[in-house]
């Protein structure tokens, strides 16, 4: 249900087999990072944990200088600078780099250390094979049984030039049709939006997805995420509307196939960024979207 001028409104429909109609739900997730005491704390740095079924997302705010280490990571992960403010130092194996602008990065499995210097945010995402950073997460016992309609992950083909620190703008102009500033890598997608003015009530986006979370990460503003679950003949499995305000800084998990959109509220700005573990098929078989699709190819047809 996207307006007619909303570049998903022409979304490949059929990428795939019709799955199973769902019998059984979950409810969505959030977490306010600002209304909780975080994880961890240091001189420094406070960091935050929640997750999905899939990943987890390490929201962290520097003041000073922060170290942060992965000695064996089993598979990629992105760490993101949504601002100015904050300087890294990366390194990887043999591989070392820096960033002070806006950027997405990817970084390889394995070992790896990031430092941070300055004031400012500093996102990093996870799959849930890091079960170490799982168990810090604030909503972990929400995924002690694993979550209805959600396949089991399978990451995306590695890299033809191999895994290495990659890192990628995020001050990319828009461009007509094109959704966002798109990039992937093995274990995420990653849309990152301009700030944006409050969303016109009368011009809203509800939709679904079949069989994969949607994490909208709010890093400016307040967003109004509002979320409606089908009904099914065991009415046992029927969950409330959500009409949930979450100032930024903050994440909603959206599981599916619930029908969903988000309205950002602040006149002063709303800045969203939207995440999916693994990427997602259908945003990447549309020409243009993927800003980085020739470093990370496609699974194969099947």
């Amino acid at each position: 249900m996207y307006a007619s001028d909303d570049p998903r409104s022409a979304l490949n429909k059929s990428i795939a087999t019709a799955p199973v109609a769902a019998s059984e739900f979950a409810p969505a997730e959030y977490a306010r990072f600002h209304e909780t005491d975080p994880q961890e704390k240091s001189e420094g740095v406070s960091t935050w944990y929640a997750r999905g079924q899939n990943f987890i997302v390490a929201y962290s705010e520097i003041d000073g200088t922060a170290e942060f280490s992965r000695p064996d990571q089993a598979d990629e992960y992105v760490v993101l600078l949504p601002a100015n403010g904050v300087e890294l130092t990366l390194h990887a194996g043999r591989d070392s780099q820096s960033a002070s602008e806006p950027s997405l990065i990817v970084m390889p499995p394995g070992a790896s250390r990031i430092t941070a210097t300055g004031k400012g945010r500093l996102i990093r995402l996870f799959t849930s094979k890091a079960a170490d950073l799982a168990a810090l997460c604030s909503n972990a016992a929400s995924y002690a049984r694993a979550h209805p309609n959600i396949p089991p992950f399978q990451p995306w083909p590695e890299p033809p030039a191999g895994y290495a620190i990659r890192r990628y703008p995020l001050d990319v102009p828009a461009s007509p049709g094109r959704f966002g500033c798109i990039y992937r890598c093995t274990t995420f997608m990653v849309n990152f939006f301009e700030v944006k003015p409050p969303r016109d009530p009368s011009n809203l986006s509800p939709h679904f997805h079949d069989d994969f979370e949607q994490c909208s990460l709010a890093l400016q503003g307040s967003y109004i995420h509002h979320i409606r679950w089908p009904w099914v003949t065991n009415s046992a499995q029927w969950l409330e509307d959500d009409h949930e305000v979450c100032p930024a800084p903050s994440i909603a998990i959206i599981p599916p196939p619930s029908l969903h959109t988000s309205q950002g509220t602040d006149p002063a700005g709303n800045l969203l960024v939207d995440i999916f573990c693994p990427p997602r098929l259908d945003f990447s078989l549309k020409a243009g979207w993927i800003l980085n699709a020739d470093d990370y190819p496609m699974p194969p047809a099947e």
